[in-house]
């Protein structure tokens, strides 16, 4: 099992930074019993390889070598490489750059470093689904026009995606993906079909589930945060640090 971690985006929306966005400090971890900051992204990965990933991409730019120092000061539980997106061209250009390595794998997760999201183990659901090669991680939102709203039948089938739409008419968006590997190979063939025209996976969704692919919704999620702005940013922090202090002494978020 594989991850895929678009890391390549300027973060306009909360810039100007020291860093990259994907390295935020948003509660904190412990290392040889001392308490330090954790980075936005971190709680991602933790959530991939609780899922089962042995391997994850992290596709950045050329600018973010502070993510690659980030992650090669500690060890973890999966094999963790880089890809680059030499210009940013959106999302789906982002992910299908590590095509040729996902193409090798029973299943392919999904995630954007910039979020943080609970129940740590909101994957564990979609991944189990036999179904459909796409399942999508439902969240739910106050403010669905700002996501990939999901609209789903009654058995849980995805009828589309309404891409950060004024009339989104569903509170459930999508926080995370899973596939199969055959599915994401797919997906990216269908991406070059129609010229690479995509820039949401939103909308490359919906031209999947039109040429007769379906698609899952799994709604395995509660929490849902968006750090990718200030007042996003903000928000996690707070419950975090709310949630740190419903554990016990000595544990961090």
């Amino acid at each position: 099992m594989i991850g895929i971690i678009p890391a390549a985006g300027e973060g306009q929306r909360i810039q100007p930074l020291g860093c990259s966005k994907e390295l935020l400090p948003v509660g904190s971890r412990r290392i040889d019993g001392v308490e330090r900051p954790k980075a936005v992204s971190e709680y991602l990965v933790e959530r991939m390889i609780a899922a089962g990933a042995t391997q994850i991409c992290m596709v950045i730019s050329s600018e973010k070598s502070d993510i690659i120092r980030y992650f090669s000061e500690r060890e973890y539980a999966a094999e963790i490489f880089y890809v680059v997106q030499r210009k940013a061209k959106g999302l789906c250009d982002a992910l299908f750059r590590a095509e040729p390595f996902a193409r090798h794998h029973s299943k392919v997760l999904i995630g954007l470093p910039d979020t943080i999201w609970f129940p740590e183990n909101a994957y564990h659901s979609a991944v189990a689904d036999e179904t459909a090669g796409v399942n999508l991680v439902l969240f739910p939102v106050d403010d669905p026009t700002v996501f990939d709203s999901v609209v789903c039948d009654e058995l849980g089938y995805v009828q589309r995606v309404d891409v950060k739409s004024k009339q989104a008419v569903s509170h459930w968006i999508w926080g995370a993906v899973t596939t199969t590997g055959n599915a994401f190979v797919d997906l990216r063939l269908l991406w070059e079909a129609r010229h690479r025209e995509d820039e949401y996976l939103g909308d490359l969704l919906n031209a999947y589930i039109v040429a007769g692919n379906v698609v899952r919704g799994t709604y395995s999620g509660e929490i849902y945060m968006d750090v990718g702005t200030v007042a996003g940013y903000h928000a996690a922090q707070d419950f975090l640090r709310g949630k740190a202090l419903q554990q016990p002494t000595g544990k961090a978020a």
